[in-house]
């Protein structure tokens, strides 16, 4: 049980890591909620190669934490209606055996963002938010399809030595 606590702690803080990087450089574009989601390549591996229970907490955990050491509470609420939404998707889509981590993560980054619009629109009562749907959805699926494309790479090479299960 010491081990894999341990190992939970080494997954939360290199994606903490991966958040904070990740705020040096924000990227806009001129409509809040785009990111990379280097956080997510963490998410990722670990649904792979930890289990889906680990990697649902350090997702929320990560979420939690990032959003008050480098965040706002809203960027929590945010950040957390996008990260379950994106997790289930990517769980169902795992378990179906059908698609590729590319294809997960792609899928992920996407549903993150309706997550995200979906909070928004509810806590500022603007269904025309969803206006942003296109440009969001396209972040999501070009920033899913390189973190998915990184985890597939970090998978074949390491993934076994890295986040092998204990």
């Amino acid at each position: 049980m010491k081990r894999k606590t341990a190992h939970l702690g080494m997954y939360l803080a290199l994606a903490l890591i991966c958040s904070y990087v990740e705020s040096l450089f924000p990227i806009s574009f001129g409509i809040p909620g785009i990111k990379l989601g280097l956080a997510n390549l963490v998410v990722v591996l670990m649904l792979y190669l930890v289990g889906a229970k680990e990697a649902f907490l350090i997702s929320c955990l990560r979420i939690l934490l990032a959003g008050f050491l480098f965040g706002n509470p809203f960027g929590i609420l945010y950040g957390m209606s996008g990260g379950v939404c994106s997790f289930f998707v990517m769980v169902l889509l795992k378990k179906s055996g059908k698609v590729k981590v590319i294809s997960v993560s792609v899928f992920g980054g996407m549903f993150h963002n309706i997550g995200q619009l979906l909070a928004a629109s509810f806590v500022v009562e603007n269904i025309h938010l969803f206006g942003y749907a296109p440009v969001l959805l396209g972040a999501g699926f070009l920033t899913g399809f390189l973190i998915g494309l990184l985890a597939q790479e970090i998978m074949l090479r390491y993934g076994g030595m890295f986040f092998g299960k204990d």
